[in-house]
């Protein structure tokens, strides 16, 4: 049995797989707001809770948002702020009694897609999350690439290529950089988009909803942001060249990105074809919580 916990800001879920990828019990807690020990705790408690349940002991697998330096093998690039600098891992598997496995949640829901999701039939997969950040995971030959510096397919920091005056002036990131692809295409960043060119503020959904409607004005907000889409993943395509890019996040519900992209990135990218499958997640939201179990695959 495999057990996977999804480790987020606001909610914790942990997930039972059996040997075959199926599901045998899903689970989740509230998150201990700024609780560094209290959320330990949750975790051991959602693994213990599980186990007594189905009377049998699992695999544990995690996914954060951030990673483990290893350097020092404390948890680093937390947007849950409690866990910088703890020994999280080192902590858990005291509790747990047993080897437990980490990795990043966009890995996790890379890793997901590639084993039984959109993605099962790639050799390369680019998991992309676009919500409210941008992350990314790279899985090959069904096997997370983690990287030197433990942050492989961290493509939401890199500039934004090929600016022109509508992307000007730059906006600021929260990682102190300017420029940022994220700071371009998270959902906050294409709702203060939308904002500066009309004076509305409209949330995510609702432009994507409007622009679905032939509101004139979402629609223009919506080629703005997959033509920088497109630009951003055009730049990864060029390094890694996947043959699939899955996007998981609240953004990915936009049917228009899978029809629109492939004729929009094309251009950019370095060769006379292009093959690259643009595809949404099959597991959905439950792709992270079923990747940290499939860290033991």
């Amino acid at each position: 049995m495999r057990l996977g916990i999804d480790l987020g800001g606001t909610k914790i879920e942990i997930i039972a797989l059996d040997e075959q990828g199926s599901e045998l019990l899903r689970r989740r807690v509230y998150t201990p707001q700024g609780d560094y020990l209290g959320t330990v705790m949750a975790v051991a408690g959602l693994v213990e809770a599980a186990e007594d349940e189905l009377g049998r002991r699992g695999s544990v697998g995690i996914g954060i948002p951030g990673a483990e330096s290893l350097a020092t093998g404390l948890i680093k690039n937390a947007n849950s702020t409690c866990l910088i600098g703890k020994p999280l891992r080192r902590d858990l598997q005291a509790l747990l009694q047993r080897e437990v496995r980490l990795a990043n949640d966009a890995n996790c829901f890379a890793l997901s897609e590639a084993i039984d999701g959109s993605g099962r039939d790639a050799a390369t997969v680019f998991g992309v999350i676009l919500g409210t950040g941008v992350g990314g995971g790279i899985v090959v030959q069904q096997q997370v690439l983690v990287g030197a510096n433990a942050i492989a397919g961290e493509w939401g920091h890199n500039p934004l290529p090929g600016l022109d005056e509508r992307d000007l002036p730059a906006p600021e990131c929260y990682c102190g950089r300017q420029g940022c692809v994220e700071a371009y295409l998270s959902g906050p960043a294409l709702s203060a988009d939308h904002a500066r060119h009309t004076g509305t503020q409209l949330d995510a959904a609702t432009i994507a909803r409007r622009a679905a409607q032939d509101d004139a004005a979402c629609l223009a907000t919506l080629e703005r942001y997959e033509k920088r889409l497109a630009r951003a993943l055009a730049g990864v395509i060029n390094i890694l060249d996947p043959e699939v890019i899955v996007f998981g996040g609240g953004l990915s519900n936009m049917q228009r990105l899978y029809r629109n992209l492939p004729e929009r990135c094309a251009p950019h990218v370095f060769s006379d074809t292009f093959a690259t499958r643009f595809l949404p997640p099959t597991h959905g939201d439950s792709s992270g919580v079923r990747g940290a179990a499939w860290l033991w695959h």
